[in-house]
């Protein structure tokens, strides 16, 4: 479990009882372990040493900026998504010259935004986006550096939902056409080419997809410097999958030495995008269990998270650790769905679990870091939960919990129009 232990039967994070945190901020809330977050982030920066590199956090796994400035303090760069995620990064501190955009729908706004900035390069998905960043940068009298995202056609083997690197997925060029695409963009006078873009998927347990997607980049990177064109980075993206239950992903450190090898000899500066296998395991759901429900075929634990604090199980079928906060032997176990209170079938967070708990404990839904508050929602008219960061016996809010009065803070009241109007 990480920086997650038990002592004398209470779970911990770090050196904070959840209890306490319950305690202090009530549930649901979000809680972080930063040492497990600069431990991961160290893990990829000390691998990689032996060559220049900048690891770019992708910002959607999970985005408070208060874990965005904590990375950017580590010397973390970060991967984009939107201009929202740019507000975040420099909002954290996050620098510029760090930052790489990447998503198929970049607007106008999103563009010149990211120009005025002096962001690092632009992830490029298609021919018609080139051609819109070419147009803005010559409108603001900028040189736009760019990357163009080749889809290498590479079954990442993960849920379908998050892969990526199909033909038959709206993600990047496809190989045979980036060659033209490279070529192109050359011609523009206000795009600078520096690297090359590839990212497959995400939750990926195996190194071979990676290493068949890289062979087919630096292939495509040798074919270009065969006509003259230099490629100064290389983004490989992101995509390693972590440990929910039984996946035996490799380590941050197996995953580097494989590409390492594959680059021996290449003077090229790599980027690596991760975003789950930074945080996942850094944060936990921390929720309260409210009513025990006996059923003639099902016994439901019922908690006061709902698919719209967690949404990965009722999405994926995803699966999450639950341990109780604290443990009592004392207690029977039985077997349970642990569901939340949403008006959907589909709200739940485990089937069939072994437990022993009772109404009023708390209980840690584990490795929730990624796609965990990222993904949260207000159905039901629910406010967004508190989040919590840990270092050590150190703790901080780092986002308070939304009030009613939040929901609908932006809405109105329809005027008083004319009768029959």
């Amino acid at each position: 479990m990480s920086n997650f232990h038990y002592y004398h039967q209470e779970l911990y994070i770090e050196q904070v009882g959840l209890a306490k945190i319950a305690a202090l901020w009530d549930t649901p809330t979000y809680v972080y372990s930063l040492s497990t977050l600069r431990a991961n982030y160290q893990a990829f920066s000390r691998t990689l040493k032996s060559q220049p590199h900048l690891i770019c956090y992708a910002v959607k796994a999970s985005s408070n900026i208060g874990l965005l400035n904590f990375l950017a303090a580590q010397g973390c760069g970060f991967d984009i998504v939107s201009q929202g995620e740019l507000h975040r990064v420099l909002a954290a501190g996050g620098d510029p010259k760090k930052i790489v955009f990447s998503g198929v729908g970049k607007s106008e706004q999103d563009i010149r935004l990211a120009l005025s900035k002096g962001i690092l390069c632009f992830n490029v998905e298609s021919k018609p986006e080139l051609q819109r960043i070419a147009l803005i940068a010559k409108e603001l009298n900028l040189i736009a550096a760019i990357s163009i995202r080749v889809n290498p056609n590479v079954d990442a083997q993960t849920h379908p939902y998050i892969a990526t690197g199909l033909k038959t997925h709206k993600f990047g060029v496809e190989v045979d056409t980036a060659l033209e695409l490279y070529q192109y963009a050359s011609q523009l006078p206000h795009l600078m080419i520096k690297g090359i873009d590839c990212h497959i998927g995400s939750q990926i347990t195996q190194l071979a997809p990676f290493l068949e997607a890289l062979t087919q980049v630096l292939q495509l990177i040798d074919h270009l410097n065969q006509i003259g064109m230099t490629i100064s980075h290389l983004n490989l993206g992101g995509g390693l999958g972590v440990r929910y239950q039984n996946e035996t992903p490799p380590s941050i450190e197996a995953y580097c030495n494989a590409l390492l090898q594959k680059l021996a000899g290449r003077k090229l500066t790599l980027l690596l995008e991760p975003g789950r296998s930074l945080v996942a395991n850094t944060g936990i759901l921390l929720t309260r269990l409210e009513y025990i429900k006996h059923g003639s075929e099902k016994n439901f634990a019922i908690v006061d998270a709902g698919m719209n604090d967690l949404l990965r199980p009722s999405l994926y079928d995803a699966w999450h650790n639950i341990y109780p906060v604290m443990q009592d032997p004392n207690l029977p176990e039985a077997r349970y769905d642990v569901v939340g209170p949403v008006c959907e079938s589909g709200d739940f967070f485990a089937h069939d679990r072994m437990l022993r708990v009772k109404a009023g404990d708390l209980l840690a839904i584990m490795d929730a870091g990624a796609y965990g508050f990222s993904m949260c929602s207000h159905y039901n008219s629910r406010p967004n939960p508190a989040e919590v960061a840990v270092l050590g016996e150190h703790m901080a809010l780092i986002r308070e919990r939304e009030s009613y009065a939040d929901l609908f803070k932006h809405e109105h009241l329809l005027p008083s129009w004319p009768h029959g109007a």
